[in-house]
């Protein structure tokens, strides 16, 4: 029997300086950020993660995760993963590791999450 596509919920996302993978299977999310403080230009980051949990849906799906630039139009860093939701009940959780970003402009800068180009 074929399961119906069901389009998933994004439960959380967090942009981050690390995630590990402990030995009992947990997740451990380093450096939380909210903001970046930066006393001059260019700050450079040697790694940046995004950290994304699906659940509520059923089927394979595509997400895509940018950091956007201050314009709204420059991509400054950008990935892609497929991920399938097997039941409802189930959930996905995908990491995108960054590195070498750099941040050119003080401002506001976006994290977009995309799932199917939507």
């Amino acid at each position: 029997m074929e399961t119906d596509v069901v389009l998933p919920d994004l439960q959380s996302a967090v942009l981050c300086e690390d995630v590990r993978c402990e030995f009992n299977g947990m997740q451990t999310l380093v450096g939380v950020l909210n903001v970046i403080p930066a006393p001059s230009l260019p700050i450079n980051y040697m790694r940046l993660c995004i950290w994304a949990r699906w659940c509520s849906g059923a089927g394979k799906f595509r997400q895509k995760s940018r950091i956007v630039g201050v314009d709204e139009q420059q991509v400054i860093a950008q990935a892609e993963v497929e991920f399938v939701l097997k039941e409802m009940e189930g959930h996905a959780t995908n990491v995108h590791y960054f590195g070498g970003v750099q941040f050119q402009q003080y401002g506001m800068h976006h994290v977009e999450i995309y799932l199917e180009d939507e």
